[in-house]
């Protein structure tokens, strides 16, 4: 079984004890208060509750029973099996490998205004593990052109414990991305990340839509909680706020949700946390995709009713900091209205 982190104390730190018997990691009050600002009292109290009730957990939370994320204690096992086979380097060698992708969706009801407007979709950094891959993804970065970017959640590699790596990492990535710049929460993170995500300048949404203009023009980008592990997503909110015919985009760390998604009326679905499989065999065919869905659904395009969605294979690696027939990507998404 994991063992807890370490306590850390001071300012720089976001954890401290919870002096009840048997408390775990708390929140400090700074960032406390940051979050009832942001989320309301009750929200936030919420969500902090049901994120320290489960982090770490191995079995039974979350939509699939098993966690191979949090059961830390066999990463190593992982690591030396490979490094025993001869594969540990070329692993690591793939997964600095980012592939720039594009994916051309095509639809009816995109407003005229917004014929060839492109996000930029980035996921999975797992940042503190992947040097290699946050490094070359910084040399990539200056020569895109787009009109905004989102993220899609899984900033930081480890499930619990300290996130002062992951955020500084992701504000050097963040010093290469143009505004603006808009992201999830996914498995990984804490929603305690979400001033710090804030503060360098990526507009979170959280059970949120936001609407983005061009002229008299609008369509709507929305984003939901975590819905892999935490289960505190909330589509009907982050829906409530697209007018009826508006086009919309979600934003979720998963794409576990694509029936809700598409029963909710949403237009496109950005996702990622499959990692297309990180490790697998010849024809990219994954061992495993860590999600309940169709594994047609597990990396790139595909369409569910009338909406359509892509799941990245992210940028960064969990567990292991290997791929194996499975590069990394960033994703321009290119929206185009059609007849």
């Amino acid at each position: 079984m994991p063992k807890s982190p370490p306590v850390l104390f001071g300012s720089h730190h976001h954890f401290e004890r919870d002096p009840r018997p048997g408390g775990g990691l708390g929140v400090n009050e700074a960032v406390l208060n940051k979050l009832e600002r942001r989320l309301g009292r009750l929200h936030a109290k919420l969500r902090l509750g049901i994120e320290m009730d489960h982090e770490a957990q191995i079995f039974g939370q979350g939509i699939n029973f098993f966690h191979i994320e949090n059961w830390y204690s066999v990463h190593s096992v992982i690591r030396t099996t490979l490094k025993l086979m001869g594969l540990h380097w070329r692993g690591r060698k793939n997964a600095a490998q980012i592939q720039v992708r594009h994916n051309h969706v095509s639809m009816k009801t995109l407003p005229s205004r917004f014929d060839g407007f492109t996000l930029l979709h980035i996921s999975d950094l797992h940042v503190e593990m992947n040097e290699g891959a946050m490094r070359r993804l910084t040399e990539l970065l200056p020569d895109l052109t787009y009109d905004i970017c989102v993220l899609t959640g899984d900033y930081r590699a480890a499930t619990f414990g300290p996130f002062d790596a992951a955020l500084d990492g992701l504000a050097r990535v963040r010093a290469y991305l143009k505004d603006p710049v808009y992201g999830v929460l996914g498995n990984h993170d804490t929603i305690r990340m979400v001033p710090g995500l804030e503060e360098m300048g990526i507009k979170m949404l959280l059970n949120e839509c936001e609407p983005i203009l061009r002229g008299d023009q609008a369509i709507y980008l929305a984003g939901i909680d975590d819905a892999h592990y935490y289960r505190v997503d909330n589509i009907e909110k982050a829906a409530s706020e697209v007018p009826d015919n508006g086009f919309s985009i979600l934003l979720s760390h998963t794409p576990e949700i694509y029936r809700q998604a598409a029963h909710g009326g949403f237009d496109l679905l950005v996702s990622g946390h499959t990692h297309g499989g990180q490790i697998c065999l010849p024809g990219s065919i994954p061992i495993t995709l860590d999600s309940v869905l169709p594994r047609h659904m597990g990396s790139g395009p595909w369409k569910h009713r009338d909406m359509v969605g892509y799941t990245s294979v992210g940028v960064g690696t969990s567990v292991v900091p290997v791929r194996f027939n499975c590069l990394p990507e960033i994703t321009l998404h290119h929206l185009q209205c059609s007849a």
